[in-house]
């Protein structure tokens, strides 16, 4: 599916393509594909590679064409790992601003409404890119505050009663966290490519830029921070389990020892051997109070080394 949009005071939708206005594509057909490589000659080379799901941030150059790759957050609630990332590419050739995802996001509709609704100006190919890492790393805070009450409610049904289902939603969660820790931090470093590449004083916005590596180093640091926290958790965790287990094999023990001896009482009363008590007429309730004392003796001991 494609759009083209012109920002006049914040973007808006057009029939047809003019110079300077931004060609949105997402999830494209290849009828999509086809316009693209036909009637703006894109090279297909960037086509390929903001297909692969694993590209990396980073910047190429192709005759005139400029490829920036970033990677924004996602978020699919029936997918393993709910919250992941993935590429989108932005082409540009001096007054050709193509964007191009295979995955359908939040990010791209509610960075429109949000030039419509604060009529916001952008003035070149820079200003959008820029505003798109910066509309990123917002979505990715925001997708962390989502991620930490994830933690909190499976840290609360842990404590009731550990089950694997809430240790695998952790660990699932583990993996989000790893994902946008690596890419956020490639982000960065793509954005300090991007400035070193557009130095013109056309391009140069400086509270602009400086509001970017504010957010990415916000988002940045949020992730650690809660990447400590659930490694911390994750880690707390298997503490208790492991304590936990320990305790049952414990009293496990101490029930086979509690009942191993009124057996092997039995077992040398049975002997088909001369013991003396055969002719008693008590020998039968003495070998049973023998290990019925015996028995209670280990539960007493037992229970003074907390074993019980």
């Amino acid at each position: 599916m494609r759009k083209i949009l012109f920002c006049e005071a914040g973007f808006v939708e057009k029939d047809k393509w003019i110079p300077n206005s931004w060609i949105n594509v997402e999830y494209p057909t290849q009828d999509d594909i086809q316009y693209l490589l036909t009637e703006f000659q894109v090279p297909e080379s960037f086509l390929n590679d903001i297909e692969d799901v694993d590209e990396r941030p980073r910047i190429e150059y192709e005759g005139n064409w400029l490829l920036t790759i970033l990677r924004i957050p996602i978020y699919r609630k029936d997918d393993d790992i709910p919250y992941n990332t993935v590429p989108i590419g932005i082409m540009t050739n001096n007054d050709i601003i193509i964007s191009v995802c295979h995955y359908k996001t939040e990010i791209i509709p509610d960075f429109i409404r949000y030039t419509q609704r604060k009529e916001i100006i952008i003035r070149h190919k820079f200003d959008l890119i820029l505003r798109l890492i910066h509309s990123s790393a917002v979505w990715f805070l925001k997708y962390l505050k989502q991620i930490n009450n994830a933690i909190n409610q499976a840290e609360d049904a842990l404590e009731k009663s550990i089950k694997n289902e809430n240790l695998l939603a952790l660990m699932k969660l583990q993996k989000s966290l790893v994902y946008f820790n690596t890419s956020i931090r490639g982000n960065e470093m793509m954005f300090a490519k991007l400035q070193s590449i557009f130095q013109e004083p056309m391009y140069i916005d400086k509270d602009l830029s400086e509001e970017v590596e504010t957010e990415l180093r916000q988002a940045q640091s949020t992730v650690k921070i809660y990447s400590d926290i659930l490694t911390g958790t994750m880690d707390a965790f298997a503490s208790i389990i492991s304590n936990n287990v320990n305790k049952i094999m414990k009293r496990m023990t101490s029930v086979s020892i509690v009942l191993m001896l009124p057996t092997l009482i039995a077992s040398f009363y049975g002997m088909n051997v001369i013991n003396y008590m055969e002719e008693w007429e008590y020998g039968f309730a003495a070998t049973v109070s023998i290990s019925i004392l015996l028995s209670i003796f280990a539960f007493v001991l037992f229970r003074r080394i907390k074993w019980f």
